[in-house]
């Protein structure tokens, strides 16, 4: 049988390393410590795969287990930390809305557009400090599909897309947490909205050209995430949040 010592490999690997191996994706909540067994067996992905079909994508290494690690490092012992995961790209029927024409001018002569919408990314945590950490990225993409006339009369079909990645973070405390306003604003490029009211919460939202480098991926991530917290006290920690 071909490949027979890959299949027994993936076998081998971790119940969430073989769901994204084969079916791109996951959505699972798991204590802090268990998550290491899923990061250990990602570690011998590369080594004991070979074959195309069962490659993972780039930002199962270069994203996910960054992240992973970086939230675990703020956990308590017994804190769950879910994740969904959905590596199966953008191009999947139900990730991309209805074409429409769009209005054009000469030398083009017609164009189809339409969005792709692509959360391939979600976190919850329960923090150390008692409040809960949840993240999000999404993929969103314009596509266009164009007919255009050259200078010689002779008709192309092209086509071209921009991504804009979207990053969404919200801490939830307890509805007695104080709020403190942080002496620099945040980038032009994040929102952050402060709800109180019962329980407070922050939420920090980050929108950028795409699609970025795996590492890039994680520094905007990260700052984004930060933001929630520069709008509380530091050193004060947070009640656990019911």
């Amino acid at each position: 049988m071909f490949w027979r010592k890959q299949k027994a490999a993936i076998e081998r690997f971790h119940p969430l390393h073989k769901a994204l191996t084969l079916e791109g994706g996951f959505s699972v909540s798991l204590r802090r410590d268990d998550w290491e067994q899923v990061i250990q067996s990602l570690a011998r992905h590369s080594a004991e795969i070979r074959r195309r079909r069962w490659r993972l994508s780039g930002r199962v290494p270069g994203v996910l287990v960054p992240m992973l690690r970086v939230l675990a490092a703020d956990m308590r012992p017994d804190g769950t930390l879910s994740v969904a995961a959905d590596m199966r790209g953008h191009k999947l029927p139900e990730k991309n809305g209805p074409q429409h024409d769009v209005p054009v001018r000469p030398p083009i002569t017609s164009m189809k557009q339409w969005y792709a919408v692509d959360p391939w990314l979600r976190m919850r945590a329960e923090l150390r400090d008692g409040s809960v950490l949840e993240l999000s990225v999404t993929d969103r993409i314009r596509h266009r599909k164009y007919r255009k006339r050259n200078p010689r009369g002779k008709i192309k079909f092209k086509s071209k897309s921009k991504t804009v990645q979207i990053v969404s973070v919200t801490r939830r405390l307890a509805k007695d947490a104080v709020v403190q306003r942080p002496g620099t604003p945040p980038p032009q490029w994040v929102r952050v909205r402060v709800k109180q009211g019962g329980r407070l919460v922050i939420r920090a939202n980050g929108k950028f050209a795409g699609p970025l480098e795996d590492g890039a991926m994680v520094d905007q991530i990260l700052q984004v995430s930060t933001e929630p917290f520069r709008w509380t006290p530091p050193g004060t920690a947070a009640r656990r949040a019911k």
